[in-house]
């Protein structure tokens, strides 16, 4: 069944996060954390962030939801999920960093909760198809 709703929910993620990434975030944050960021994209980081982090879905969201067979689940559990993940980059770089924008760490939490919820949801439903 891992594989199954992994393969689902790795296109769902990648299409909602670049929508996200192209649309919204690239100017968020040039905007708020310019100074930071890189020239070039680590892909190597980026793909391996991605897979462990829809392996963390499938494993703490989407397949228990799939077992009990409650959307509910996939939904609060995926914002939760999200929430927490999210919260563990953002709030240790807020700790940490100097002049690590509170903004982007608020979108950030935000953000997490959405994309986790809405993969969670969408693989939920085409699992059941």
């Amino acid at each position: 069944m891992f594989i199954k709703l992994f393969l689902i929910a790795l296109p769902v993620f990648f299409v909602i996060d670049m929508v996200w990434l192209v649309l919204v975030a690239r100017k968020f944050y040039n905007t708020h954390l310019g100074f930071l960021m890189r020239q070039d994209i680590n892909w190597y980081a980026a793909i391996i962030f991605y897979l462990l982090f829809i392996a963390g879905l499938v494993v703490f969201v989407i397949t228990p939801a799939v077992q009990k067979q409650s959307l509910v689940h996939a939904l609060l559990f995926g914002s939760l999920f999200g929430l927490i993940t999210y919260a563990t980059y953002d709030l240790t770089n807020l700790a940490t960093l100097k002049d690590w924008p509170v903004l982007v760490t608020v979108v950030d939490l935000i953000w997490g909760m959405v994309l986790s919820a809405a993969v969670s949801v969408i693989t939920y439903l085409l699992s059941r198809i």
